[in-house]
């Protein structure tokens, strides 16, 4: 039997295909040879005759969601900071209730951006002002138990599983005592939501998950990515040198990591109607959790 096919962003191949070319119609761009990039969460596809990269929100994104993001980064651009641009057209584009924004394309080596690389941009966004445009605050309890509610394709005991962990992490969550003050957060930092630029330096990109929150939320994401995608100790150890603060050696460090991987775990989950292929990975994440093996490498999604 052969596995389903994964739908970018949700949408079926043609729907996808239409919805691109009239929003690059619409602000004058050529789709005629754009190709897919990723297509997990959203779908992004690379123009390659205009070197600029359609990004279309996921199915049944809000509009809203995606319109603050633009002017969140809009103000970053303004203030000089190392983010990926947008492409200079007015967007988000609206087709058919469907947000698409358009951004500058960076050209890629073969290797990833080092977690260090990350290092500088994290520590200069979580020292910004307080940006012109209201973002949520940041939740990772919250968006679990969404995600939870919207899992169909694991058996009730695993459920009961994540629901009871969940219960328990979040009883942690109240003693945690943070050590920095609230700042602009990026939500989701990782090798794959920053690119390389032509001089050698870092950008980060992907600021779909931009919100008000604890920086330590984000130092441990970068942890845990270093950690459980195989990038080793060592990779971790001169991302931390270069922000200035190892967050392994804070004593919140346990449930932040556990509450972030387990955020991961059920985000994946509640995704894998459009990515059935992910199932296994997620079941063998899920066995990591009960076995309390916080050293198990993970496949990237």
């Amino acid at each position: 039997m052969t596995e389903a096919a994964p739908t970018p962003g949700g949408f079926d191949e043609s729907e996808m295909q239409q919805v691109l070319k009239r929003g690059c119609e619409a602000v004058g761009l050529d789709s005629s040879d754009a190709r897919l990039l990723r297509g997990h969460t959203n779908a992004v596809l690379l123009l390659e005759k205009e070197q600029v990269v359609a990004k279309i929100a996921r199915k049944g994104s809000r509009i809203d969601d995606v319109a603050r993001t633009a002017t969140f980064v809009r103000w970053l651009m303004e203030s000089g900071f190392p983010t990926v641009p947008l492409h200079a057209v007015d967007q988000p584009v609206i087709i058919d209730d469907q947000a698409i924004t358009f951004w500058t394309y960076l050209p890629q080596p073969d290797e990833p951006v080092a977690a260090a690389q990350l290092a500088k941009p994290l520590h200069t966004l979580h020292s910004l002002p307080t940006p012109p445009v209201a973002l949520p605050s940041h939740d990772n309890i919250a968006a679990i138990r969404r995600s939870l509610a919207a899992i169909t394709c694991l058996p009730r005991e695993t459920l009961l599983f994540l629901n009871e962990l969940t219960e328990q992490l979040e009883s942690q969550l109240h003693a945690v005592q943070f050590a920095m003050p609230e700042a602009v957060i990026q939500g989701d930092p990782q090798h794959r939501n920053a690119l390389h630029t032509c001089d050698g330096q870092a950008v980060l990109c992907d600021w779909d998950t931009v919100a008000v929150g604890q920086p330590e939320w984000d130092l441990v994401t970068v942890e845990v990515h270093c950690r459980r995608f195989g990038h080793g100790l060592q990779h971790y150890r001169a991302f931390a040198d270069a922000y200035g603060w190892d967050i392994t050696r804070w004593p919140g460090y346990r449930p932040l990591a556990a509450i972030r991987e387990l955020r991961m775990i059920t985000t994946n989950a509640r995704k894998i109607r459009h990515a059935p292929w992910s199932l296994k990975e997620v079941e063998r994440r899920v066995e990591g959790l009960r076995q309390q093996d916080s050293h198990l490498l993970w496949k990237i999604l």
